[in-house]
């Protein structure tokens, strides 16, 4: 089936700078920040950048907005009609929470206020965001508004035949209000936040995609496609190649299904590459519905999303490219769709992996960790310093961490650097260990492991899936597991930054670890 034209990332948004007063500009909204204060009389305050708006409204801007229930509260949005008082017909004030100390608010907190306020505007065309940033170093503050504005208008109506008045169009141009518009250094962080985000959305239009249009095939095309664009160098392999290398773990998984599975390698090396070799894994079960050990329906759905890292990698790939990093990165990206069927694989069965390991298969929905330690192989053997793979691979990491926190399990210096990157962009993880009990339990009788516990015990369940690719790392070198199941896709309603479906996680984390490893090995 060929997917229909899509209408999905902000069709033809643009971003520019301006070092304009907001009370004049001619946009359809101003967006401004307001604080909570506890002060019976003053509950609301109006923070830095809403100076020339608050005075055009002659004091009563701050007592209008508590009218209409304005409380400060963090992600807050508080429309209202400016009746001429300014250039905008509207402004949007946005709640930051309580007063910082420090002269703007966190880096996230204006992430999330930016997409909140963004999301609320659908159906304007042109909106310029008036929220605080220091004067000295306004770039951190700038990016963390730029991406929030751009993730919080993100849209995807790509299967709609028809308009309909709840499903707005997004903003189309976003002005965001800096001290200073010809600064080289703001000029620079909105371009990095325009790569960043557009790499998390191009994400989240993969994963959105309906399973149909996505099977492995065309997954691998799309992917291949992207890459190529970007420059990139890129290497599908089919089944026959699969075949003929000995990829056991993939062409395993994707014998139920009659699309036949894949592997994309994507490469960038830039001509001055220096420092380490990095690779980047992703896992890309196109759906799951867990093989002979078949999921329960309730829910299966959502297994569209299953190929979380693979798209993360992927988009992750084309924003190296463009952001230009002089480290060398390889990815490696396994593709199957996971089906029962007469000719799929059986609890029961030995796999023979690539790289000669034999697996015992005892649930075929753990399938994840069977394609990608085929692809973990293959990059311990044409060499890197250092792995990085991220996959929807486990329910125990919801159990254990939510559906915000990924866990990273690994190497305990690199698993520290993807903390401290993940905290930094708003995409938490936490360091999981991989005790040696766990892979203890992993060992099989018939086979060299098991690919989950021998005795079909599901505690650690998460760390099962970390002790099992722990097998299949090379010698000396430094790896890291991010498993994103919760995290990557989004099931409630719209909140901060996140829509409805694939969330981008974690590719604004693997993006600043490339840049770490690039400048500082």
């Amino acid at each position: 089936m060929t997917p229909p034209a899509r209408k999905t990332r902000s069709a033809n948004l643009t971003l520019s700078l301006v070092d304009t007063d907001p009370a004049t500009m001619t946009v359809d909204a101003v967006v401004i920040g307001v604080y909570r204060q506890d002060d019976v009389k003053t509950p609301l305050l109006a923070a830095a950048g809403a100076e020339s708006v608050a005075a055009a409204f002659d004091g009563s801007l701050i007592d209008t907005l508590v009218l209409l229930g304005a409380t400060g509260a963090a992600n807050e949005v508080t429309k209202l009609a400016t009746l001429g008082t300014i250039s905008a017909p509207v402004v949007v004030a946005v709640g930051l929470g309580a007063e910082p100390t420090a002269a703007a608010p966190a880096t996230e907190t204006l992430r999330r206020a930016a997409a909140a306020a963004v999301r609320a505007l659908g159906g304007a065309t042109k909106v310029a965001l008036a929220l605080p940033m220091s004067d000295d170093e306004p770039a951190a503050q700038l990016r963390a508004i730029a991406e929030g504005a751009q993730l919080g208008n993100y849209r995807f109506t790509a299967y709609k035949t028809k308009a309909q008045p709840a499903n707005r169009e997004p903003v189309r141009a976003l002005q965001f209000v800096v001290p200073d518009a010809k600064d080289k250094a703001v000029k620079a962080e909105l371009s990095r936040a325009e790569i960043v985000a557009g790499a998390a959305l191009r994400t989240r239009d993969w994963v959105n995609t309906p399973p149909n249009d996505k099977r492995p095939p065309a997954f691998a095309d799309s992917v291949a496609e992207a890459a190529r664009t970007a420059g990139l160098d890129v290497e599908v392999l089919d089944e026959k190649a699969l075949r003929k290398g000995g990829f056991g773990g993939i062409l395993a998984v994707g014998m139920g299904s009659e699309a036949p599975p894949r592997l994309v390698k994507i490469s960038y090396t830039p001509k001055k590459a220096k420092g380490p070799k990095v690779a980047l894994i992703g896992k890309g079960i196109t759906f799951d519905t867990g093989g002979v050990s078949i999921k329960p329906a309730a829910g299966m759905w959502e297994m569209k999303s299953d190929m979380g890292g693979a798209a993360a990698i992927a988009a992750t790939m084309v924003a190296v490219a463009q952001l230009k990093p002089s480290v060398a990165v390889t990815a490696y990206i396994p593709m199957a769709e996971n089906m029962p069927s007469g000719t799929a694989y059986r609890p029961g069965d030995v796999v023979t992996m690539y790289g000669g390991k034999r697996v015992e298969v005892l649930n075929t929905d753990a399938e994840g960790r069977m394609i990608l330690a085929d692809a973990m192989t293959l990059a311990g053997e044409e060499g890197c310093d250092y792995l990085i793979e991220t996959s929807t691979l486990t329910g125990g990491q919801v159990t254990a961490l939510g559906k915000r926190i990924s866990g990273v399990m690994g190497t305990t210096e690199l698993c520290e650097r993807i903390r401290v990157a993940g905290d930094a962009v708003g995409e938490p993880t936490w360091p999981m260990p991989l005790p040696e009990e766990v892979r203890r339990g992993m060992d099989s009788d018939v086979a060299d492991l098991c690919q989950i516990n021998a005795s079909g015990d599901r505690s650690a369940h998460m760390l099962q899936g970390g002790a099992f690719l722990s097998d299949f790392i090379a010698e000396g070198v430094s790896w890291a597991h991010i498993d994103i199941a919760g995290p990557s896709f989004h099931t409630g309603e719209p909140n901060g930054y996140l829509s409805k479906g694939g969330t981008g996680v974690p590719v604004r984390t693997l993006v600043a670890l490339v840049e770490d490893l690039a400048t500082n090995g």
